[in-house]
């Protein structure tokens, strides 16, 4: 079966050029004339490539791209295209997830090869998954955003420190270079054999290592080895702990100088309790992603069900979370998911606050065991009141601005409403 080209591009002349030659190729051919036609184009099925102008009217290229990444439906490569197209707008463009740039007037040779590499790519990579843009637009993930944008050009070692399922390895990729190696080994064995066997793979690419909080001495020797010869490899470094530096050091549990290079720059990584409000948009792009890689049949959200898997605590993060979407895609017996089909698997999956506070731990600390209540506290109030926080600010007996503090303090971001 021939592979589906969809071409957008505001200029009519280059729209049927490109169908021109693309269909004697063998290839089929939709062409949109915008954005609207575009989205409207993916909506009706996923191509399995996008040729896409940049500079059109209305919506242009780097906005749609934007769009179709945030919203999960970036599951095809896109190639960009432009004829005022600068080094800093290419850079651009693949670091929000397109495959290539072509500069217009494009050469015979170099579309037809890049069209070629992109499929066999788009082919081999299509499956589905989050990527670090789809974890939300709360101010917790935006804040995080633009720190990560920081740090995108360093060369020196991350350490993502947080909970299992927070996300590290997509914080990773999401600083991981376009068309560049990633090495992400799934065991740490080869750490104390011969801790360079990656090097060559890696090079001028990126080494991501999950985990490292759980590796033992001889692999930590290793490890140690391994970051003196990045550098010369040109392979950057970035590393998952789910205990912080604090803790291992104290314990005794890591060398103090070959975590002190591991940890030159440590980026925490928010559980989902601290962005609830992102979890309805990320079970939905999930489900559509299931959905398009034929993993589970059609269904839809009712907005009933969005708001209760966005009222539940998620003990595995994200991992847990999209095995709920899963489930409840495959069990479910009607097209539209309720929030009935929620409560049916919740217990399943997460902790409610309640249960969460039957199982407090009495022998933490005071400040620490206060602050969990609270969170509980909070969040059953800001649920009830849908969001808006005038109302929760009222029946919590806070005023506003004294609310919004509290909630900073505790770690809780809200886009909920003031009226």
């Amino acid at each position: 079966m021939s592979q589906d080209i969809l071409v957008v591009d505001d200029e009519v002349g280059i729209r049927e050029l490109l169908s021109e030659i693309l269909l004697d190729e063998g290839y089929r051919v939709r062409l949109a004339a915008d954005a609207i036609e575009a989205r409207r184009e993916r909506r009706e099925s996923r191509p399995d490539l996008v040729l896409l102008d940049i500079w059109m009217p209305g919506t242009d290229g780097i906005t749609l791209l934007k769009e179709w990444g945030g919203a999960g439906m970036l599951t095809m490569p896109i190639v960009m295209m432009s004829g005022h197209g600068t080094v800093e707008t290419a850079a651009e463009a693949t670091r929000l997830g397109a495959f290539d740039f072509l500069q217009k007037p494009i050469a015979l040779p170099k579309l037809l090869d890049t069209v070629e590499r992109a499929l066999a790519k788009g082919k081999a990579d299509f499956q589905p998954g989050l990527s670090f843009v789809h974890l939300g637009k709360s101010a917790v993930m935006m804040d995080m955003r633009k720190r990560l944008d920081l740090l995108a050009n360093r060369a020196a070692p991350i350490l993502f420190v947080g909970e299992p399922g927070s996300g590290a390895e997509l914080a990773a990729r999401y600083l991981h270079r376009p068309n560049a190696p990633w090495v992400a080994p799934l065991e740490m064995g080869w750490l104390a054999e011969n801790p360079f066997t990656v090097l060559t793979e890696a090079q001028d690419g990126t080494l991501f290592l999950d985990d490292i909080s759980k590796l033992d001495r001889a692999a930590q020797k290793g490890l140690s080895q391994l970051v003196g010869k990045l550098d010369r490899h040109n392979v950057r470094l970035l590393a998952f702990s789910s205990r912080p530096p604090a803790d291992l050091l104290q314990e005794g549990l890591f060398e103090a100088e070959t975590l002190a290079r591991l940890s030159q720059i440590v980026m925490p990584m928010p559980a989902l309790r601290e962005h609830l409000d992102d979890i309805p948009d990320i079970a939905t792009v999930v489900l559509m992603q299931l959905i398009e890689a034929k993993e589970v049949p059609f269904r839809a959200w009712s907005a009933g069900a969005l708001n209760a898997l966005r009222s539940l605590n998620w003990p595995g993060n994200l991992h847990t979370l999209v095995n709920a979407v899963r489930t409840l895609a495959l069990s479910c017996l009607e097209v539209e998911i309720g929030v009935e089909e929620v409560n049916r698997i919740a217990s399943q999956f997460t902790k409610t606050e309640e249960s969460r506070l039957a199982s407090l731990e009495f022998d933490l600390p005071l400040r620490e065991a206060r602050d969990l209540f609270e969170q509980a506290y909070f969040a059953h109030h800001i649920r009830a009141e849908s969001g808006n926080m005038s109302r929760v600010a009222e029946r919590v007996g806070l005023e506003r601005t004294h609310l919004y503090r509290k909630l900073k303090q505790l770690g809780m971001r809200t886009s909920g409403k003031d009226e």
